[in-house]
């Protein structure tokens, strides 16, 4: 894993948006539909379900997975033409435990 860097994390985190995200990518199966056979706990969720979801442009979307991905919080798996975005849950423990020990 790579190391976070604390303070890109907390930006990331600035967002209701990309909160909202996050929250939804915890448990994918209960906020998202199946997507063409492809397993939501595998691999994760279509960036066009995120979009639909959170009802903004696929652009806006986009730019928002990219921030949670620079900052280590998410990351992304191409299969054909579609990327598909799962929470790394290492590196959400990783800043849980930095709150907690070191702020």
């Amino acid at each position: 894993m790579k190391r976070l860097e604390p303070t890109e994390v907390f930006k990331a985190l600035s967002n209701e948006a990309r909160l909202q995200i996050l929250e939804w990518l915890k448990d994918p199966q209960a906020y998202f539909g199946p997507q063409g056979g492809v397993e939501l706990i595998e691999v994760g969720v279509c960036v066009s379900q995120i979009t639909a979801k959170l009802n903004m442009t696929q652009s806006t979307t986009s730019q928002y997975l990219s921030v949670l991905q620079r900052a280590g919080l998410i990351h992304a798996t191409r299969i054909g033409k579609w990327t598909y975005y799962k929470r790394d849950e290492e590196a959400i423990q990783a800043i849980a435990s930095y709150i907690q020990k070191d702020l």
